[in-house]
């Protein structure tokens, strides 16, 4: 999930396709008393509801995930990409900043964001829009080698870099700690959802931790809910699997016991009925070559 603040009081959730509807569950849950929640279709009926007093402060939240399309473009060629699409004068965003743009008769918003390790824009802008837009992407760049890619090419990129997916690697389940994402929560600000839960993990260290592996052998690239072995013993399970395009071997993510979290540590993952030798090693598993 990503929050762009895109004014003053004015924000842009982007999140997991998969997750919104989870996510847009929390957000609603945690709602101020006086504030109201709802969808499109039912704003008016919300804004009039006897018992929520809304007033120039109060907070609406609306689900607008139908609203909009997505488009990613990553890779080495994507400023020659931006700018073929979006005119010479226009410069990029800044990493992880939001503009708006003029794209033919309207404004689409994009962000240097992605999750594929590379450089790259993730380009916003209304649902009716999504095949105009996505047919200029292609048509503009074909010079460039640019090609249409799924979620599936996608997560072999975010697996190479270790960036953990949301519905996978992360769950309610789960904390930062755990998944190795705690230097981006500072327990020291006074007050914030799921602060005591983090000060205890901290204070007697998780139970589990989430770490990469790579296959020591060919064979069936690992896949989620594979069981994770050390000697015989069940210490864990995967979270996310597959073949590298990038290394020819199956890579993966797993929680395990935080005694068998080492880097270089030895361990099988069961995978139909059989164990594959595996090791525990430093994120990411995929390095640029120097220039």
């Amino acid at each position: 999930l990503i929050v762009y603040r895109i004014d003053e009081q004015k924000y842009l959730l982007v999140v997991n396709a998969a997750r919104a509807d989870q996510d847009f569950g929390w957000l609603q849950n945690h709602l101020k008393v006086g504030h109201a929640s709802g969808s499109p279709q039912d704003e008016s009926a919300v804004a009039d509801l006897p018992d929520r007093k809304r007033d120039a402060c109060a907070t609406m939240l609306v689900s607008r995930s139908e609203d909009f399309g997505a488009v990613a473009v990553q890779g080495p060629h994507t400023m020659a990409l931006f700018h073929a699409l979006f005119g010479e004068d226009i410069e990029l965003p800044a990493r992880n900043h939001i503009i708006d743009v003029p794209f033919e008769t309207s404004n689409v918003s994009v962000a240097r964001t992605g999750y594929t390790g590379e450089d790259g824009i993730e380009v916003f802008f209304p649902a009716n829009g999504a095949v105009k837009f996505w047919s200029a992407v292609l048509e503009q760049g074909k010079t460039l080698g640019t090609k249409p890619c799924g979620l599936g090419a996608r997560d072999t990129l975010r697996l190479e870099m270790c960036y953990p997916l949301n519905g996978s690697d992360l769950s309610p389940e789960r904390n930062p700690i755990e998944a190795g994402l705690g230097f981006f929560v500072d327990v020291s600000k006074p007050d914030f959802v799921g602060r005591d839960a983090l000060l205890k993990t901290k204070e007697f260290s998780p139970r589990e931790k989430l770490v990469s592996f790579r296959m020591k052998e060919k064979g069936p690239p690992p896949r989620p809910h594979y069981a994770v072995f050390r000697n015989g013993e069940r210490i864990g399970e995967v979270t996310s699997g597959t073949l590298s395009p990038s290394l020819n071997w199956g890579i993966g993510m797993a929680y395990v016991s935080s005694a068998h979290a080492k880097i270089g540590a030895e361990i099988d993952i069961e995978i139909r009925g059989q164990k594959f030798p595996a090791t525990v090693e430093k994120k990411p598993l995929y390095r640029k070559a120097a220039s």
